[in-house]
């Protein structure tokens, strides 16, 4: 998402623009009061405002959301050095078995499908962190793509590794549970 791009650089999210695409079957009465109500409550969540955006007539119902904020420094990509430490703030797995409970990949019980699909559309994301991140990190990235794969573009172009011990990795209970 946008919030933890910025967040995973130590930037507090300030202000969003929220741009639709739609026609009357996008745009129902009962749809504009879900997305209503979900807006309100991620501004509240992380203390933002709408600045802006716009509507437009389409076929495919379509949305973009920008976030921006403000910071002394930023933590960047690419900037990792030799012997750094590698954090992750909450628990990874999660949103992705909800994703593949949305497709269909697998199957659980109602009350477990329901934890983890939760978790893939509204992850926690780790708002009051980013400001801790600025006093030591080096390099950051949201994991958004999978440890793996962000690692890697953390590191990109740097001939530097790194290690991973598995066992550390946090995972929440449920995962545990399921695997």
């Amino acid at each position: 998402s946008s919030i933890s791009d910025l967040i995973c650089k130590g930037v507090t999210p300030k202000y969003y623009f929220l741009s639709g695409g739609g026609n009357k079957s996008t745009f129902t009465k009962k749809n504009l009061s879900l997305i209503s109500k979900s807006l309100k409550e991620e501004q509240k969540k992380y203390s933002i405002e709408i600045g802006g955006g716009d509507t437009v007539y389409s076929k495919i119902p379509s949305f973009s959301v920008t976030v921006i904020g403000f910071s002394k420094k930023i933590v960047y990509r690419n900037n990792a050095k030799y012997r750094d430490d590698i954090y992750v703030t909450g628990n990874l797995g999660d949103s992705y078995l909800g994703l593949k409970l949305i497709e269909n990949k697998i199957n659980l019980i109602k009350k477990s499908k329901k934890y983890f699909v939760n978790k893939y559309y509204c992850p926690d994301i780790p708002f009051l962190f980013s400001k801790k991140l600025l006093n030591f990190a080096n390099t950051s990235i949201d994991i958004s793509d999978g440890l793996i794969s962000d690692m890697e573009k953390l590191i990109n172009n740097q001939k530097i590794s790194y290690e991973i011990n598995i066992n550390k990795i946090p995972i929440s209970n449920s995962l545990n549970d399921y695997l």
